[in-house]
């Protein structure tokens, strides 16, 4: 590992002294490829008992979308968890209050929201910083033992309320702090801070894999100083593949078996050529491969391309404790796109902030309507805004309705007129009222009417039995 990190050092470094120009574009594309493989050797698992990068924590998706706060420690994202959904996160004054995740849920406009409350992240998890879980257990073995030794050095027993199985910093240094004796102070802060730098490193590996689930990412940011951390947690997503407010690039890639690479290109491309193209291709080892670029794609584009496992999704910027910063301060990051300014302490603009979520999340509500009866405006079906049409509708509702579907009565903007007979295939628009129209089926309502024509006859014939019977003619 450690030389998989020198190597990347090495990389950056050189792409840091590498001037951007149209002769060194080959190189930095070439060195972006490489850069993008020792990373995934970082996070991918080498074994399976290893655990690897991908694991998240174990938390059961739920509602109609999912939301994760991702920063620093520290920032407030406890706080804001406990204002918008009512759960219990501890809120504290030192680092690290969280060590899991901590889920809640928000009902707005109808539709469930979870919301996760993640642990804060560290600067260099992307690049195996604190080593995370290959010291995981090397971690709980050195902290037991340390322990043991100090305590038998200051030659008084150890606290019953310290509990070695789980590594809670702050636990430890207040252990030190009330038991153990100035001499062995020093020595034991530097160990222990690198103890926990190993534990922190592993969490916000973790906290960036849930992350990648979510559906929308809310990156909160101390108004003290959001710039910088907005910069150091995109490092830190980017190199976990979480690309933020971007859509994902608009190109091709096929493998073939022969025939070289082939570069086609609708629009001039000014970012790419067939021997940059051929030497990101080539660090892969994919010499046949047909490439089609329908804008001007740039060398981190095609590279996201061939890797495969990049997730694009929306964010926005809270930017908590605007209390602490002046007004001209507030106004410059209110002009900012994607920013949200708040103060979770005092609940400024959480209704803004919701406000927000709801537009990037971009959910379509959709309102079902029996027949004879009046819609139902209280539970409306939660669609996504890529799959709304009536045919996802229907799947949403139960998978088998799609069977015995006829056609569909739509009310609302997606109609041309109310109510418009529609297919599968239609559009819905948010807001829209939608009523399902069977279609007979033989084999199951076939059956019963089967049944009831004959429970008719047989009462018929009762009947002209018994008149016949009354006349005393039979």
């Amino acid at each position: 590992m450690a030389t998989v990190m020198q190597k990347i050092k090495d990389i950056e470094d050189e792409m840091a002294r590498t001037q951007k120009n149209k002769a060194t574009a080959h190189h930095l594309g070439l060195l972006k490829a490489k850069l993008a493989k020792l990373r995934r050797e970082i996070l991918t698992p080498t074994s399976k008992g290893g655990g690897g990068a991908g694991e998240g924590f174990d938390v059961t998706k739920s509602g109609d979308s999912r939301v994760g706060l991702v920063g620093f420690p520290s920032v407030g994202k406890s706080t804001l968890l406990n204002k918008l959904t009512g759960t219990f996160s501890e809120v504290a004054s030192y680092e690290f209050t969280t060590l899991t995740c901590i889920p809640g849920v928000i009902t707005y406009r109808g539709a469930k929201i979870q919301l996760l409350d993640l642990p804060g992240i560290i600067e260099g998890a992307k690049d195996g910083k604190g080593r995370g879980r290959q010291l995981y257990y090397c971690t709980f073995l050195l902290i037991h033992w340390d322990i043991l030794h100090a305590a038998r050095e200051v030659r008084r027993p150890l606290s019953d309320d310290v509990n070695l199985k789980y590594v809670d910093h702050s636990d430890i240094m207040f252990f030190m702090e009330s038991l153990f004796l100035p001499i062995f102070y020093s020595a034991w802060t530097v160990k222990c801070s690198s103890l926990i730098l190993f534990y922190n490193a592993l969490l916000s590996k973790m906290v960036i894999s849930t992350a990648r689930t979510c559906n929308c990412i809310l990156i909160v940011l101390d108004a003290i100083k959001p710039i910088t951390h907005k910069r150091l947690i995109e490092k830190e997503l980017e190199g976990f593949g979480i690309r933020l407010n971007k859509e994902p690039p608009n190109l091709s890639f096929r493998r073939k078996d022969k025939g070289g690479i082939n570069l086609t290109s609708t629009v001039t491309n000014t970012n790419l050529d067939l021997d940059t193209v051929k030497a990101i291709c080539g660090e892969y080892r994919i010499h046949n491969a047909d490439i089609s670029l329908r804008y001007d794609a740039t060398a981190d584009d095609l590279i996201d391309v061939i890797e495969g496992s990049r997730v694009y999704m929306p964010c926005i910027y809270v930017v908590n404790k605007i209390d602490q910063i002046t007004l001209e301060e507030l106004e410059i990051l209110d002009k900012l796109p994607h920013y949200c300014p708040i103060s979770a302490h005092l609940e400024w603009n959480l209704d803004g902030l919701l406000e927000k979520v709801w537009e990037y999340l971009n959910l379509t509500r959709i309102y079902t309507k029996p027949k004879g009866m009046n819609p139902d405006y209280d539970d409306p079906v939660i669609l996504s805004s890529k799959k709304r049409t009536v045919e996802d509708f229907c799947t949403r509702i139960h998978k088998d309705m799609l069977k015995q579907y006829k056609y569909a009565l739509v009310w609302g903007s997606s109609a041309k007129h109310k109510p418009q007979r529609v297919g599968k295939e239609h559009e819905l628009e948010d807001e829209d009222v939608v009523q399902i129209i069977k279609k007979f089926n033989a084999t199951s309502t076939g059956m019963s009417c089967s049944l009831y024509c004959i429970t008719l006859a047989f009462d018929w014939l009762v009947k002209l039995v018994s008149h016949h019977q009354g006349h005393g003619a039979i």
